[in-house]
């Protein structure tokens, strides 16, 4: 089966093919078996390939599938072809099993929408881009797929388009990724000109000797490759898209934070970690932008009342935990992260549009409450994920951010430690502050809606079980060595990552002490979203009165989409308006009427010397004799 990898991505394009040109005449039912069956079908195949490649000594697993040439231009030579190891493995479990449970839930959540095969159409076309990114053996076959998945998000945001704030939206994502892009292309084109080659083995193989380590060429390399990474994964200064992109439908939120695009990033990073290894200023430039995104989008999450808006600037906070797992060399801790983060985090969101499908579509935390015992399947399932997010011991999320946690601390990183260890109690905070909001206290329920309330069917609450599970157990393929486990997750990666991952530089006792820390503060953060939500709820309102401005500041997210709009967007439209009003309607517009102009005002001039009429033109010769005899009388 693994020489059959090519079978992973093409099923959901032939699926994505036969809803997008046939959907409409098919039925809802058909399109959802063939939406969900391929995504499916690709995660049997994944699951049965990564089990071939588990039972593969360590040092030979790694397989590369030429499926047909692509371009072939003098001595440049890129193929469609794939590279299964240890690390597309991983990442093919989560982007076929994490959208397969995705596709299933959105069969109820979208079923009565009109663009039903339309969804999932787009949806598997997701699926396909992110498995083509992350099976790509080049540059150029992962370039193709990071620009599909976000030629997917812009379809899928704005999937109600006939809103205008969802077509904004989709727009917002799509321009500012193509701003990091812009520098993922040319860090492609450079790694081009400096290898003669896009291939992943030739390019790795060659750096360390072609590539002086800390030099200028390996980073403006890294750094352009970064570039790309902070706009997809939504990084600061290229975060603001990600949470607007909630416009979407819910289950196109879950897909993108959980499975497909924002992993894009890091999934490059360590993919590329021999190359940043030989750029330490770009390594430590990853981990800074990593921990200062955490704590920053962490501390707008704590005052959002949008359910959806919370777990959106979530996603952007773990992902700067992502970042940071990778910045001080933990690439194997960073990936670990990036899979429990996609369970809980797609059961976050699929959650959200649990409640939401309950309540009519509401958003606003504010109007909800009191809903533990009205839709008790989704209550429990969002608890696991909490749970999970807070890093709760026990919980999958545990593991994985405390992996990365010590990772910092045991290098010496102790000032992004300490950063990472406050954002886990800002987490805690804002994640127990949005649990106690939607379902605990008296119910904020509008009148109108209290009557309707009812829990999701079985077709979206089976997606949220599953994904409670995997919250609770996918952690424990992690279990460090100082808690009795043997890291398997990490060393399954070492053959990707290298031995080095395994080295430890303290004692146990020194991690029970960084690791009871950590979750003291994340139990100080349940602890104060309690005071605040369930013991004193009206707390929260005189702390925002006595402290309006810090307030008003974090509520408006720092004015950040303001200042953007003030400094690059408005000046970019007058400047674009004057490029219109001035060079294109005066002067090219101008010119090219004025020509017209000329040549009709010859043209009538023309046109009373032809008339047509042969006294004129008799009358016209009788002058001209009169006028050459005059000259000749004359002279």
């Amino acid at each position: 089966m693994i020489d059959n990898i090519w079978l992973v991505p093409l099923l959901p394009l032939l699926g994505f093919l036969i809803n997008g040109i046939f959907g409409r005449k098919l039925g809802k039912n058909l399109v959802s078996w063939i939406g969900c069956g391929s995504v499916g079908l690709s995660f049997l195949i994944s699951v049965k390939v990564f089990f071939e490649l588990l039972s593969l000594p360590a040092e030979q697993r790694i397989f590369e599938k030429i499926v047909f040439p692509w371009i072939y231009s003098g001595f440049f030579k890129v193929n469609i072809s794939f590279l299964l190891d240890p690390l597309s493995g991983v990442m093919l479990l989560v982007v076929t099993g994490v959208g397969f449970l995705i596709h299933v839930y959105s069969v109820g959540y979208m079923y009565e929408d009109n663009g039903f095969s339309r969804f999932f159409s787009f949806l598997n076309l997701f699926i396909f881009s992110m498995l083509m990114l992350v099976l790509a053996n080049n540059f150029l076959l992962l370039y193709l797929g990071w620009e599909a998945v976000g030629l997917c998000s812009y379809l899928l945001i704005g999937f109600w388009y006939e809103k205008k704030s969802a077509s904004d939206a989709a727009k917002k994502a799509f321009i500012v990724n193509r701003i990091g892009d812009f520098g993922f292309a040319l860090g492609v084109m450079l790694i081009f000109w400096t290898f003669g080659g896009l291939n992943y083995t030739e390019v790795f193989q060659q750096a360390p000797s072609i590539l002086v380590a800390g030099g200028g060429l390996v980073t403006a390399i890294t750094l352009l490759l970064f570039m790309g990474a902070v706009g997809k994964s939504a990084q600061i200064p290229l975060y603001v898209w990600l949470p607007d992109a909630m416009e979407g439908p819910t289950p196109v939120s879950a897909l993108i934070h959980a499975a497909t695009m924002v992993t894009a990033g890091v999934y490059m990073m360590a993919r590329c970690h021999i190359l940043y290894e030989l750029a330490p200023f770009t390594l430590g430039l990853v981990a800074v932008i990593g921990a200062v995104t955490a704590i920053y989008t962490a501390s707008i999450a704590m005052v959002q009342n949008d359910i959806k808006r919370v777990l959106a600037y979530s996603t952007i906070s773990q992902l700067g935990y992502m970042f940071l797992g990778c910045g001080v060399g933990a690439f194997a801790a960073g990936i670990f992260h990036l899979m429990t983060h996609a369970f809980f985090k797609a059961l976050l969101f699929l959650g959200a549009g649990s409640v939401m499908h309950a309540l009519s579509g509401e958003l606003n935390m504010q109007k909800m409450g009191g809903l533990k015992g009205k839709i008790p399947v989704t209550f429990w399932t969002v608890f696991a994920a909490v749970l999970a997010i807070s890093g709760i011991p026990l919980f999958s999320g545990f593991f994985s951010k405390d992996e990365i946690l010590w990772k910092a601390f045991s290098q010496g990183n102790l000032l992004l430690w300490l950063i990472g260890v406050i954002c886990a109690g800002m987490t805690a905070f804002y994640m127990f502050r949005l649990l106690f909001l939607t379902f605990f206290g008296k119910s904020r329920v509008d009148e109108s809606i209290k009557s309707h309330i009812h829990e999701s069917p079985k077709i979206m609450t089976v997606p949220l079980m599953i994904l409670a599970i995997l919250s609770v157990l996918g952690g424990y393929v992690g279990i460090p060595k100082s808690l009795g486990g043997g890291n398997n997750f990490e060393h399954f990666l070492s053959s990707v990552f290298g031995e080095k991952e395994m080295i430890i530089h303290h004692s146990a006792f020194t991690e029970y002490i960084v690791m009871i820390i950590s979750i003291g503060v994340a139990l100080a953060g349940i602890f104060f979203a309690y005071r605040f939500y369930i013991s004193k709820p009206e707390l929260p309102k005189s702390l925002a009165e006595k402290y309006n401005f810090p307030y008003r500041v974090l509520l408006n997210k720092y004015y950040v989409d303001e200042f953007y709009f003030k400094i690059i967007v408005n000046p970019l439209l007058k400047f674009a308006t004057f490029l219109w009003q001035f060079i294109d309607i005066r002067i090219i517009d101008g010119t090219a009427n004025g020509l017209a102009g000329m040549v009709n005002w010859f043209g009538g001039i023309g046109r009373k010397i032809q008339t047509g009429y042969v006294r004129n033109y008799a009358l016209g010769m009788v002058l001209g004799v009169i006028l050459v005899l005059a000259y000749f009388i004359l002279k």
